[in-house]
């Protein structure tokens, strides 16, 4: 049989690419080599009651048009909003809490700096300014800025029209003069500034930083912007819903299906060869892995122009983040919150939202000084998240899971490979961090899963362990990504096309990639 499609990868965003064409009439194939679908979006069990989130593990980019019109609810998709949505400990007894709740948030925020919590609503005025200019281009291809075609020119002049400098400024410059410039407290500087470095190998002094952190303030959740939440169930509830709904639709889906080679035939991509030795057979081949795994590891190099395999070689990929899964026996006391000796029975507003251990913009410098040098940070940057404070279906009765992600370990180190005992080195000096606001917690855990870069590279096939499936800076892109000429899903090839985070608009789990990357192959 040959299929109108083949998507390899059975990520959220090639589930969402599966979606529309199978919706749009075309017969359909999946191939997922892990299995279990849902790529790096998916919940696993890897202890007996406990479900985690292995690896992403918090909503609010996925777009809401597309559960709109796939009916995701409809399948069991449900967001379970974060209220607040962050709060941060510091030693001296104080904490501050930020989150939908406007005055509530500007009364923490006073807490510090009174001007502060003046400029913050100015502040969100700003990025609501910027994101009316961005958000429209996630949902449609980029110009192509090689050989423009008039469409790709009335975008173009659509953008010159709209952009502004403060656009300007988040889209090419680094976060810390900005919030130098909006705020004087610290202790929300660095709190925000924990989203400008997730997933990054960067400082907030770096220019391209700006932008990760505009990245992570986007989206919504119920329609209300800028809210973050948890997926009921676990990240993979949501593309649990995604392969109910393409299934529905007429999709086929193979997990255990690994492929290892796309057949090309007189300059065409005709199908995919799989680790069993099967070959499948289809009129468009779209891969939602990156561009080194797609390009350089299923292609023969020779298949494609010399200037295109070079830039590949150009992409960056490179990372320090780390991912460790817990089991807990009981939730964290927060000394800031209930003194030392308490104890803390059920969940509270702290428990919530991600938990920031970082006391200012210094500190999370001095943890990428020791990552630049090919070292993990002597004292990382921590952001703990509870999702099972709010979802009682994550864990036993009394007890629950949580996660960490922590900056930076780079997936290159200078001295030696990582080990079993490095792993753990840094887990617990991540334990050591939190145990400093939250005493105890180190014994309250029953289990941890560490995901070191090599590990989310073996796992998840991300390229030097790269969550977004390359960098997010100004030359990765828009119109630059995932190369110059190469930004609108096509590729080099006839018949092969990209529809995941390696192209725009890049990593998060959005769907974007997907739902645009379809649209161009139904009209190819």
């Amino acid at each position: 049989m040959t299929y109108d499609a083949i998507i390899i990868g059975g990520g959220h965003n090639g589930l969402v690419c599966a979606c529309y064409l199978a919706r749009a009439g075309r017969s359909v194939l999946v191939l997922e080599r892990r299995d279990v679908i849902g790529g790096a979006c998916v919940t696993e069990e890897p202890w007996p009651g406990f479900k985690v989130s292995t690896a992403a593990y918090v909503n609010s980019l996925f777009r809401p048009e597309i559960a709109r019109e796939l009916r995701l609810r409809d399948y069991g998709f449900e967001l379970i909003p974060r209220n607040p949505s962050s709060f941060t400990p510091f030693l001296d007894g104080r904490y501050l809490m930020l989150g939908a709740d406007r005055a509530g948030t500007l009364r923490e925020i006073a807490k510090f700096s009174a001007r502060d919590a003046q400029r913050y609503p100015e502040y969100e005025a700003m990025l609501e300014r910027v994101a009316a200019i961005v958000e429209p281009t996630l949902d449609e291809a980029p110009p192509d800025l090689l050989h423009p075609s008039l469409r790709d020119i009335v975008k173009l002049l659509r953008l010159r029209r709209n952009v502004s400098s403060e656009a300007f400024e988040i889209l090419t410059g680094a976060a810390r003069p900005m919030l130098d410039r909006w705020f004087e407290s610290e202790e929300l500087k660095g709190t925000l500034a924990t989203d400008a470095i997730i997933g990054a190998f960067a400082a907030p002094s770096m220019p391209g930083t700006a932008y990760v952190l505009f990245h992570h303030v986007m989206g919504e959740t119920n329609g209300a912007r800028g809210v973050w939440s948890y997926v009921r169930g676990g990240m993979g509830g949501l593309t649990k819903a995604l392969a109910a709904a393409a299934r529905d639709l007429g999709a086929e889906i193979r997990t255990n299906t690994e492929v290892e080679r796309i057949l090309t035939k007189d300059g065409r991509a005709r199908g995919a060869a799989v680790a069993n030795g099967d070959e499948f057979y289809g009129k468009q081949i779209a891969s939602s892995a990156d561009c080194n795994v797609t390009f350089l590891k299923m292609l023969d190099p020779t298949e494609l122009p010399e200037t295109f395999r070079g830039a590949l070689e150009r992409i960056d990929y490179s990372s320090a983040s780390m991912k460790i899964n817990l089991a807990l026996e009981c939730l964290p006391r927060f000394t800031s919150c209930h003194g030392e000796r308490s104890r803390t029975t059920a969940a509270g507003p702290q428990h919530r939202g991600t938990i920031h251990f970082c006391p200012d913009q210094d500190f999370i410098e001095r943890a990428y000084d020791d990552a630049k040098y090919g070292a993990p940070s002597n004292a990382p940057v921590v952001e703990l998240t509870i999702p099972s404070a709010l979802d009682e279906t994550l864990a036993p009765p009394g007890k629950y899971v949580a996660s960490m992600f922590v900056q930076y370990a780079p997936y290159k180190l200078k001295r030696g490979p990582w080990t079993k005992a490095l792993r753990d080195e840094i887990a617990d000096r991540c334990f050591a961090i939190v145990e400093q606001y939250a005493t105890g917690f180190t014994s309250s855990v029953i289990h941890r899963q560490i995901l070191a870069p090599p590990d989310l590279e073996a796992s998840f096939k991300l390229t030097g362990g790269n969550i977004f499936q390359g960098a997010m800076s100004l030359g990765q892109l828009f119109a630059f990504r995932p190369l110059f000429g190469y930004a609108g899903y096509r590729t080099p090839l006839r018949g092969l096309f990209l529809c995941g985070a390696a192209a725009h608009p890049g990593g998060g789990v959005m769907g974007a990639a997907g739902r645009n990357a379809a649209r161009v192959m139904l009209r190819s």
